[in-house]
């Protein structure tokens, strides 16, 4: 992702700086698209009701999700906030996080590792607050909403039930707990990239291979996997995020919720412990998104700067 448009590692400091290629662009948002389509979002929907329904565990996740519909359960919210989601924020996080490790790089000097950091916490914010509080209060109001009909009455669709809460809520009301989601994007993607950064320099370290000379295929995905896994520390802020954004019933929830008053209605009902609940499914989304955006993406973009 952070090498999609330019490398970083690869800049010297004093080069002139070419433009981004659009194409780079689309790149990011076909990736974030596939990764979502495939793997992603059954994952994303296992791991948010985890994060939702605190005392189930994983196999009960499962199978409730299952009961709900089947396969099809399992790519609840994909259309089309999950497309919307990962059409826009691969886009965005490819120009912002290139745009601050390119600075980074080439004004300070600074090193891959935090290089990259820097470019996941600008990527982070921006993806936040320009699109992903919606797509993701979205997604996960329909994983927590009640979908059973009562009374003969129809389930509103999701295009209905957004329309619903915009109606009664209003802007803030379809991008409820954008703050938590800021705080889990911005610590995400300031991990993952500057881990897998990170476990680049070790490989090639390892290999023998100078800082210029490409990583392989494999030691590519293999940086991305570490950098994924290990991202997912913040995993609090991931139930925080989907417990703020939740529609499903709970009186003892906070009328207004805040991230403290979140905090805190969470530790007191469910315990500590439960502020890593979903981190499974967690580990494989982000490392999916990673392996995707970063060693995929810029195996992609190598090929595509050819032509």
């Amino acid at each position: 992702m952070s090498q999609l448009a330019v490398s970083s590692a690869q800049v010297p400091p004093n080069a002139e700086k070419r433009p981004i290629p659009s194409r780079n662009l689309a790149i990011g948002a076909a990736m974030n698209i596939f990764q979502v389509s495939s793997l992603g979002q059954p994952m994303e929907v296992l791991k948010t009701h985890l994060a939702a329904n605190r005392k189930d565990t994983l196999r009960e996740a499962v199978q409730k999700t299952w009961s709900r519909g089947r396969i099809g359960a399992f790519y609840q919210g994909l259309i089309p906030w999950a497309w919307l989601e990962a059409s826009t924020k691969g886009a965005i996080l490819v120009l912002v996080s290139t745009e601050i490790e390119f600075h980074a790089r080439t004004k300070f000097n600074a090193s891959p590792t935090l290089c990259g950091a820097l470019g996941g916490i600008g990527g982070g914010v921006a993806q936040s607050y320009l699109t992903m509080g919606m797509t993701t209060c979205m997604k996960t109001v329909e994983v927590t909403r009640n979908k059973i009909a009562s009374g003969g009455a129809k389930v509103p669709g999701t295009l209905e039930t957004f329309l619903q809460i915009l109606r009664e809520k209003g802007i803030r009301g379809v991008n409820k707990g954008v703050n938590a989601v800021a705080l889990r994007q911005v610590t995400g993607w300031s991990s993952r990239i500057g881990i897998s950064r990170f476990a680049e320099e070790s490989i090639r370290s390892m290999s023998g291979k100078s800082k210029d000379e490409k990583l392989k295929f494999g030691e590519k995905i293999l940086a991305s996997t570490i950098g994924g896994t290990l991202s997912c520390w913040n995993q609090p802020l991931e139930v925080l995020r989907v417990e703020m954004q939740s529609v499903k019933h709970d009186p003892t929830r906070p009328a207004s919720p805040t991230i403290v008053s979140t905090f805190k209605h969470i530790v007191m009902t469910s315990g500590v412990k439960s502020l890593f609940r979903g981190v499974i499914p967690r580990i494989g989304v982000a490392s999916w998104a990673t392996i995707c955006m970063v060693g995929f993406g810029d195996s992609v973009k190598e090929i595509m700067n050819r032509k």
